[in-house]
């Protein structure tokens, strides 16, 4: 009835596919009626729950859908129709909360619009940007079919769109090895545009894409449009478990990739892990380190989050610097967001009434109750590590240690079931009951250890359990029961799913206690603390003495926040059984020292003080593989110890950090972006054969020049719009150079630094061209200090990243002679320095540590011609 009902109302939605949802003969309503009836007459039938989700579909609620499609995946593991329906609501589900419909830059746009767009942003004209397509052309005849594809896509002056054309010409260049044809093909598979819908294609074509080198090898700094792209649609299916399960870890390091290799996109969402502490380490540091490098680099969405960050972490001059960009860029939510500066300045106003030492502990506190709000797990279910050293953990039990052993039995059962599935091409019954039992041994014993070597290895090794699992699922038996534990085991990024799973199996299997414990973490790890308290006991009925359901039922009383001493308790109950060296030893007291901080009594502060110093003890005798240990309990509780003792942390204002400088991501990547493109030089130099073609696009304004600095406002590179195109008149800009110039043709191209140490590369015109090899020897030397009158902040045509631009010469004023940082250290900017490359005998360093840095983290070996 409900199928049919849903088939009616989408036969009255017609071809607008709308039908008012308060119409009383709307057929949604009626069929949701319908199915739930169903679903709660035969409550174990995967096909009611699948009903009521495709209902919910429907009714574009799909947070409501995907929870009924997880219970019906949890009654029916191995059914395609629930998986697809599933993986397609995660995926919509994920658009709408990215907030994609708003995104200015998400909206498709036809050929001609994208070359209107960029004559309007960089001065071009559309047959300037057409012959740039015939010379990647040249270079690669598949990018041809691309730009054909897009015509079919997005439709052009002389093409009707027409998917089935578009997905044909992606087709044929992703056979030709085009990165951007397979990330293109998956886009429309995914979508169903032009070919059949197929997320399991998608994922492999994205998977290939990926794969592919980022950059053109033959021409230098150009992206290989696809790579990145593909990169950031994997972030994203790990971060919703389309297809895949979800996995915020694994999302990080697909973002972090996308981001390095030229997408913005990525970078906005790998900042919205490091604030809450999702998949990574919370560092909020980092987080506003990459909100600004994504920002800088245009994204909207980025500047607005960065813009919260900043308000948030009270640093409101520049919150509403980054809020008005957001505006000017085109981000709905902010220009939405009304109230924003009225906020910011009430929050201003407050932060006035408090002595300037007191801001850093504001700081200190923002980033203590982002902490607690993100450690919020009960369980371990979500831990993860590389590859255990079996020969190390053999020689620590050898030694004594019983946590050694046990993760030894675990590892040598995850082995052997590891190299029976890779060994054999095709498997006999046997083998693959064989391998259920190791692998479904090692979850019970310690599922840690359970590290693949890749991701196929995994995915096929989740295919051969479901499909065991439908050999045998029908009767009670070992091999069910391990097949189950192993489905769980796989299965534990998706809580929701193995949670609904796992009542059937706890039904089943009463006296299988790993069901218990794992139910326990999951539900953990959703925070129904209530649920890992009733799961942790019933399991404790089984084995009193169960170490981790012991710890998650002080981890769930700790959290419910009922009766601290209980939960103290609790935490006692597990330290009594666990191994002196158990890997929750540690964190179990460092909880210890947080319940009693939330306990209302006289010796509160010492006692948490006796607790932390004992967790710390305790990370002595853990495993080097544990080591060094996960600060995710310790760092609130040293925040909160260092806050109750009124431990005041100066830091000055005007002090700038110079080994975090060094450090940092958008620093490191503006010069070695530099030196990548001076390499290219310098081997065309020593290379004859290598062509190095140097071409630059006309600047887009003018920029004139002051007679003298008088009533100029001195400017920064963080007070300039790091995307708009804009001369500032009536500023100057001071500089420093701090790398040196190995061409002048068709510009001097100079890496500089200003006042707050910020970088950015200065490309100098409109100079006479007989005297480039004077000026990048003689003038412009590093160490040497300047002004930039009326600076140019030019966006590049290419890469869109921003770069100082002077085309009146006149526009340069030399500080004197006696600014002139004399023997300049190549990575500080220290003077004096008197170490020297031994290879080049051009580099000076005013420490080791200095020259270590340069050649490791600044790739000082691209530059490092010997004499």
């Amino acid at each position: 009835m409900a199928s049919c009902r849903l088939a009616l109302y989408e036969k009255q939605a017609g071809s607008t596919g709308r039908v008012e949802i308060d119409d009383p003969m709307d057929q949604r309503y009626r069929a949701l009626q319908d199915a739930k009836k169903a679903r709660n007459l035969w409550s174990t039938w995967w096909k009611g729950h699948l009903r009521v989700g495709k209902v919910y579909t429907a009714l574009n609620e799909h947070e409501k859908a995907i929870n009924s499609f997880e219970r019906a995946l949890a009654l029916a593991p191995t059914n395609d129709d629930v998986k697809k329906a599933l993986d397609e609501s995660h995926q919509i589900l994920g658009r709408q909360q990215r907030q994609e419909h708003l995104d200015p830059e998400s909206k498709p746009k036809s050929i001609l619009e994208q070359l209107n767009d960029k004559q309007q942003k960089f001065s071009l004209n559309s047959e300037a940007v057409r012959k740039t397509y015939k010379l990647f052309r040249e270079k690669n005849p598949s990018l041809a079919d691309v730009e054909k594809g897009y015509k079919y896509e997005h439709g052009d002056n002389d093409v009707k769109q027409n998917y089935e054309e578009a997905a044909r010409y992606f087709a044929k260049a992703a056979r030709q090895g085009n990165a951007e044809g397979m990330y293109n093909l998956a886009r429309l598979s995914e979508r169903g545009l032009g070919v059949r819908k197929d997320h399991n294609i998608a994922q492999n074509l994205y998977e290939q894409a990926a794969a592919e080198p980022p950059y053109h090898s033959e021409l230098y700094n150009i992206r290989n449009n696809g790579v990145a792209e593909a990169e950031h649609a994997l972030g994203l299916r790990y971060a919703e478990g389309v297809v895949v399960n979800k996995n915020l870890g694994i999302a990080a390091r697909w973002y972090q990739s996308a981001f390095e290799h030229g997408n913005v996109q990525s970078g906005n969402n790998l900042a919205l892990l490091y604030e809450n502490g999702s998949g990574v380490i919370l560092d909020l540091d980092k987080a506003e380190q990459i909100f600004e490098q994504a920002a800088k680099q245009g994204d909207s969405n980025a500047m607005y989050n960065l813009a919260t960050l900043l308000t948030r972490r009270a640093k409101f001059p520049m919150a509403n610097i980054w809020y008005d960009r957001a505006c000017k860029a085109g981000h709905i939510v902010a220009q939405a967001d009304r109230g924003f500066k009225d906020d910011v300045q009430a929050k201003h106003n407050i932060i006035r009434s408090f002595s300037p030492d007191t801001l850093p502990m504001m700081d200190k506190l923002f980033e203590l109750f982002s902490s607690l709000k993100t450690t919020t797990s009960a369980s371990t279910a979500m831990d993860g590590s590389d590859f255990y050293d079996y020969r190390m953990l053999l020689e620590h039990a050898n030694c004594g240690s019983k946590t050694a052993r046990t993760m030894c039995d675990a590892l040598k059962h995850f082995l052997e079931a590891l190299y029976t599935f890779t060994q054999n091409d095709t498997l006999t019954k046997d083998e693959e009951n064989l391998i259920m039992h190791n692998l479904s041994q090692c979850h019970r014993i310690e599922h840690i250890v359970a590290q693949y070597p890749s991701i196929e290895i995994r995915n096929k090794l989740k295919d051969l359990v479901d499909r065991v699992l439908r050999r045998c699922n029908t009767t009670l038996s070992q091999l069910d029961e391990d097949t189950r534990t192993c489905y769980a085991g796989l299965n534990m990024d998706s809580p929701t799913l193995i949670i609904n799973f796992l009542s059937l199996c706890k039904q089943k299997y009463p006296k299988s206690i790993y069901f218990f414990e794992l139910s326990a973490s999951m539900n953990g790890f959703l925070r129904q603390y209530d649920a890992t308290l009733y799961e942790a006991n019933l399991g404790l009925e089984i084995d009193q003495n169960y170490c981790q359901l012991l710890y998650d039922k002080a981890g769930a009383l700790r959290f419910l926040e009922n009766d601290m001493d209980e939960a103290i308790e609790a935490y006692r109950a597990f330290l009594a059984v666990a191994p002196k060296d158990h890997r929750k030893v540690p964190d179990s007291y460092y909880a210890m020292a947080m319940c009693y901080l939330m306990s209302k009594n006289d010796q509160s502060l010492e006692n948490a003080t006796k607790m932390y110093q004992k967790g710390e003890e305790a990370e002595k005798l853990q495993l080097p593989c544990f080591l060094p240990y996960d600060p995710s309990i310790k760092t609130p509780i040293k925040l909160q110890l260092d806050l109750i003792s009124s431990i005041k942390i100066k830091i000055s204002t005007l002090d700038i950090d110079n080994k975090a400088r060094l450090k940092d991501p958008a620093r490191i990547e503006v010069i070695v972006e530099q030196r990548q493109w001076q390499n290219q030089l310098l081997k065309a130099k020593n290379k004859p054969g290598l062509i190095s073609i140097p071409f630059t696009y006309k600047a887009r304004v003018s920029q004139r020049t002051a007679k003298s600095l008088a009533g100029l406002k001195s400017i920064t590179f963080r007070d300039m719009d790091p995307v708009k195109d804009h001369v500032y008149e009536r500023y100057v800009l001071p500089v420093t150079i701090i790398g040196e110039a190995y061409s002048w043709a068709p510009s001097i191209q100079l890496m500089t630094e200003d006042e707050h140490l910020d970088c950015k590369k200065l490309c100098i015109y409109g100079f006479p061209k007989d005297q480039g090899e004077y000026l990048i020897k003689k003038v412009f030397r590093i160490g040497t200090k300047m002004n930039i009158i009326n600076p140019y902040l030019r966006i590049g045509a290419s890469d869109k990243k921003p770069v100082i631009r002077i085309d009146e010469f006149s526009s340069i004023e030399l500080q004197s002679e006696s600014e002139y940082v004399v023997n300049m250290c190549r990575c500080c900017g220290g003077a004096n320095a008197s170490y020297i490359c031994g290879n080049c005998k051009q580099a000076r360093y005013c420490t080791k540590e200095c020259q270590t840095t340069d050649w490791q983290l600044y790739k000082h070996k691209l530059i490092c011609i010997k004499e």
